[in-house]
């Protein structure tokens, strides 16, 4: 017996001190600081417990992705490769067009040719359907293909969205989906975070970045003053009109006075773009002063074409486009491979934010802001401060009632209770969870839970001491009892726990996340803890006559 108790006493005392060591562990080399200081070991216990947004403050975003742009993006690519297809096998055609969301139409003069048209941009358009109809060739993509395109956007918005939100260091963001089938919306939490226009700027920010060739024979120091002028050029460049694209251009300018604008020819396919973006960085302007420029790197399938491409226009112009708008032009004196600067007069604010931007890659369609809200960081503090009285005054009220309702044995449920308290939090650090709300509601809610497995244990033992059990055996009894009603209430309030992680929200998922570590924390407290105290007791003297209950 002694033993045993001895046993049980160590592993108790292990899972105190490894419970009170997570919880308020600093994050630095310990010093003595650490332990006997009540403000440091508050910035330990604030630096390891994560604050929700509804407790730190922060901003609060639901955006919905435009998924028909990207259905009509694939319609227009289509179109062009239907044009340059019939093109180039002489087939007869009036005009290619895009009617509607996923689908495009061919009209034709004549039908006589209709199954080779057919043939051909079955071979280039995927999944689509194409059906000849008299005098029109008819592409469509149905309704399965166009809800998994969506599905796609929405999850690589997400993913990109998420990467955006990870490069401001926020500390435990919630970006996740939001909605039924059908709505392509995400909800994006930051706690901490209170520039929620510079947020939404950045996280629903255009990032369509290009590399292209300025076209040979075309001027670009001064631009063409408008853009008619510039489209008329371009007609009558190799190829036509066809082969280039007109983009607005503002001369970088650097030693004061008003900088040429215009509007310049470049070729249509671009030399790389970003998606072949691997990094990028903001950086002060080589030229001085207060101005930023921007490093990028390629990734290897890019910086290779990139190569290719500058080492065959030694001698031409580089222009590198951003958003529809020339930033900067600069001849190609050798090959360039891997690396390039995007010059263009920005501040470091938005040179970062645009770094940020293009190392986090295009978003596949807009997002528009369906809702905004910022939690204000006073409101967070007043939620701790409220939140936190109430845990107390709830723990003071069950401490007091189970000292004068049980006596002696109430001591050992409110060291139970502590204990469980303690391994609850160790438990949230443990698992770098975050703490919100509704997670202190279920902080006190463990609180009940608890006592109510300690005064079921207690009553089964009042009842073998009323039945004229001696105390031991009591106890032994007792305990024994209320172990299966103990573990079923358990159990099904964790089924029930886990039942609203998997299908709610943030804030519902923190209530779970402290109530199923709360339960589980006193599954150990309310049967291992307490009958182990009850065991000491016991163990005093040969016989116990009496048990305070």
């Amino acid at each position: 017996m002694q033993k045993k108790l001895q046993t049980r006493a160590i592993i108790i005392v292990l899972v105190t001190l490894a419970g009170i060591v997570i919880v308020f562990k600093p994050h630095h080399k310990p010093t003595m600081k650490d332990v006997i200081s009540y403000s440091q070991i508050k910035a330990n216990l604030s630096e390891n417990v994560h604050l929700g947004l509804d407790l730190r403050g922060g901003a609060h975003l639901v955006l919905q992705v435009q998924t028909d742009q990207v259905i009509k993006k694939i319609a227009q690519q289509n179109v062009e490769i239907a044009l340059n297809k019939l093109k180039e096998k002489n087939l007869p055609y009036n005009e290619v067009k895009e009617e509607g969301v996923g689908r495009i139409v061919v009209t034709v003069p004549d039908n006589s040719k209709n199954s080779d048209i057919v043939s051909e941009l079955k071979s280039d358009f995927g999944n689509w359907d194409v059906d000849e109809r008299g005098n029109s060739i008819v592409a469509t993509l149905s309704d399965t293909e166009q809800n998994l395109l969506r599905d796609r956007a929405t999850d690589q918005a997400k993913a990109i969205i998420e990467n955006r939100v990870n490069a401001f260091g926020v500390t435990e963001p919630t970006i996740q989906r939001q909605g039924g089938a059908g709505t392509y919306q995400i909800l994006v939490q930051m706690p901490g975070v209170d520039e929620i226009e510079r947020v939404k700027n950045t996280l629903n920010a255009d990032s369509n970045l290009e590399l292209r060739l300025l076209a040979k024979g075309t001027q670009y120091n001064p631009p063409y003053a408008t853009k008619d002028a510039a489209e008329i050029v371009a007609k009558t460049q190799p190829g036509g009109a066809d082969a280039y694209d007109v983009f607005f251009y503002r001369e970088r300018n650097d030693g004061g006075g008003s900088p040429q604008e215009g509007y310049v020819i470049l070729e249509k396919i671009p030399v790389v773009s970003g998606l072949d973006m691997r990094n990028a960085d903001a950086r002060s302007s080589q030229y001085g002063g207060t101005s930023y420029d921007i490093d990028f790197q390629l990734n290897p399938d890019g910086a290779r074409r990139f190569g290719e491409s500058t080492a065959k226009h030694i001698g031409d112009y580089l222009c590198i486009v951003l958003n529809n708008e020339v930033k900067s032009i600069a001849v190609i004196k050798n090959q360039i491979t891997d690396r390039g600067v995007i010059q263009g007069n920005f501040t470091k604010k938005s040179a970062e934010d645009l770094a940020l931007i293009l190392r986090s890659g295009a978003l596949p369609a807009k997002a528009i802001y369906l809702e905004e809200r910022t939690v204000g960081p006073s409101l967070g503090a007043d939620s701790i401060r409220r939140g936190v009285t109430a845990s107390v005054a709830g723990l003071l009220a069950v401490i007091v009632f189970m000292l004068f309702y049980y006596r002696g044995s109430g001591i050992n449920a409110v060291l139970a209770l502590i204990l469980n308290l303690v391994l609850l939090m160790a438990a949230l650090v443990m698992f770098d969870a975050t703490l919100t709300l509704p997670g202190i509601a279920g902080v006190i809610l463990t609180i009940g839970m608890a006592v109510d497995s300690n005064v079921l244990i207690f009553e089964r033992i009042r009842e073998e001491v009323r039945n004229g059990k001696v105390v031991a055996s009591a106890v032994e009894s007792g305990f024994a009892k209320a172990f299966l009603t103990i573990i079923d209430t358990h159990v099904t309030t964790i089924v029930s726990a886990i039942f609203l992680f998997v299908f709610g929200t943030g804030p519902i998922r923190g209530f779970a996340v402290t109530l199923v570590a709360g339960l589980l924390a006193n599954l150990f407290t309310a049967v291992f803890v307490s009958r182990t105290i009850f065991m000491w007791h016991l163990n005093r003297s040969a016989r116990v006559e009496t048990l305070s209950i």
